[in-house]
């Protein structure tokens, strides 16, 4: 070797040096301002207890545990840079096993922090991975999802990308055709895209509602359908969504799983918000499920919600629909009333309550003016007789007690489940008759 090259080889070995000696020199600067700052904060939070302070000095003050923890952390990141870089790199470039692997490797990396999650979208990376999901391998497809679903934890810009990209046509148009993990994977996906709001994107398209309806009606497993009712529940609090549901059958799904007590409480939510609609409220009457199915779940003591709910429909629908509230005194409804403004949650009781007025009001509106049930009108020239007068005004009054003692009795069966019998008769025979609706 020359003496010019080793000359020029030690200079550039002395300016690495230095240049190292320097950031070294820096590191530890801002470490002693980073302690400064924290000795202070804590000599203002804990100044009541002085020795607990000075340990923390001491320990904070261990220049070489502090200098060590500093270098495995830049060395960690360090790892973490060159890693997310390779993956990134894999995912673009190179073969399917290894875009496979990248997935896999984004998924991890898109777990520790939402700064990464940015950085990811700005690599290109959703594109490359919403590409994948087009693919028949199964593996393939569920690395690319996983990694979808934890990129779009909690940015909306990446949501914003995936919707771009097209995630929504990468749906399986034939549910049969793919597994049951893969279901699940889609609809975790779709429930976090559709909680975005504001977005110019519908989430609501035939493709996706078709999806949600095809996994409901099949025999997947109940967590599946319990993250699809989410999604359902998402869109259905968005006004404009509320046509394409209603026209894709949704109301019709969505009262059949109300039936069972696992899903009950998300498909009645989703309908609580199309019931406010002219179009869901129209499906709704219009459905030979409605309103026993309803009724039906007023009677789950067991389940709160559920109940507060159904009263909830059931209110709005009754509310200025004489027929409906027809169709609800002929199925039943006022007894199962009844029981629940005395049992239920004092939501559930308070729509109860104001069920049963509505009952009331319409029954003396039919009544007239008298308090008292009416009689048939009499042809003129065939007056009735006193006795008979009488004798109808008792049969009368023995109906109601009857009904009224029916009424008790249901709910006092009912009452003796949860051992609460005693207090219930008590406070049924207390009960004037005139605060009954019937």
């Amino acid at each position: 070797m020359f003496p010019s090259q080793v000359q020029t080889l030690n200079m550039s070995t002395t300016s690495s040096s230095s240049i190292w000696l320097l950031s070294c020199r820096k590191l530890k600067f801002f470490n002693r301002i980073r302690r400064f700052l924290h000795s202070k904060a804590a000599r203002k939070q804990y100044g009541s207890s002085a020795s607990d302070h000075s340990n923390k000095l001491r320990i904070v003050n261990n220049t070489d545990e502090v200098e060590d923890l500093v270098v495995e952390k830049t060395e960690s990141e360090l790892d973490g840079s060159m890693a997310l870089q390779k993956s990134v790199k894999r995912l673009h470039f190179g073969s399917w096993e290894e875009k496979e692997m990248a997935a896999k490797a984004i998924e991890k990396l898109a777990k520790e922090d939402v700064k990464v999650r940015k950085l990811m979208a700005e690599l290109g990376v959703i594109h490359m991975l919403v590409s994948m999901v087009d693919t028949e391998v199964v593996g393939r497809r569920l690395a690319a999802i996983k990694a979808l679903i934890e990129l779009a934890d909690g940015t909306f810009t990446n949501k914003e990308l995936m919707l771009e990209a097209g995630i929504l046509s990468k749906l399986p148009k034939d549910i049969d055709a793919v597994d049951d993990q893969t279901r699940h994977e889609f609809a975790e996906l779709l429930l976090s895209l559709s909680s975005i709001s504001n977005t110019p994107f519908s989430l609501a398209k035939t493709e996706v509602l078709q999806f949600l309806i095809a996994i409901l009606e099949s025999a997947t497993s109940i967590e599946t359908k319990e993250t699809c009712l989410g999604v359902a529940c998402n869109l259905s609090a968005v006004l404009e969504n509320a046509r394409p549901l209603v026209s894709n059958g949704t109301v019709h799904t969505l009262l059949k799983l109300s039936s069972f007590k696992e899903l009950s409480e998300k498909a009645l939510a989703a309908l609580g918000h199309l019931v406010l609609t002219l179009m869901g409220k129209k499906a709704m009457e219009d459905s030979s499920m409605v309103p026993e199915s309803l009724i039906e779940i007023l009677t789950w003591e067991n389940k709160p919600k559920c109940q507060e709910l159904s009263a909830y429909i059931l209110m709005i629908l009754a509310h200025q629909s004489s027929t409906q509230r027809d169709k609800m005194s002929k199925a039943g409804i006022v007894p199962v009333l009844l029981e629940v403004s005395l049992l239920g949650s004092p939501l559930a009781q308070k729509r109860a309550m104001k069920l049963l007025q509505w009952f009331k009001d319409e029954r003396q509106a039919k009544m007239g003016p008298h308090s008292g049930p009416q009689t048939a009108r009499i042809a003129i020239g065939s007056p009735l007789h006193p006795r008979e007068a009488q004798e109808g005004k008792k049969m009368m009054k023995n109906l109601v007690k009857q009904s009224l003692h029916k009424n008790m009795e249901m709910i006092t069966r009912r009452a003796n489940a949860a051992g609460d019998s005693s207090n219930l008769k008590s406070l049924v025979l207390s009960t004037s008759s005139k605060s009954l609706p019937y």
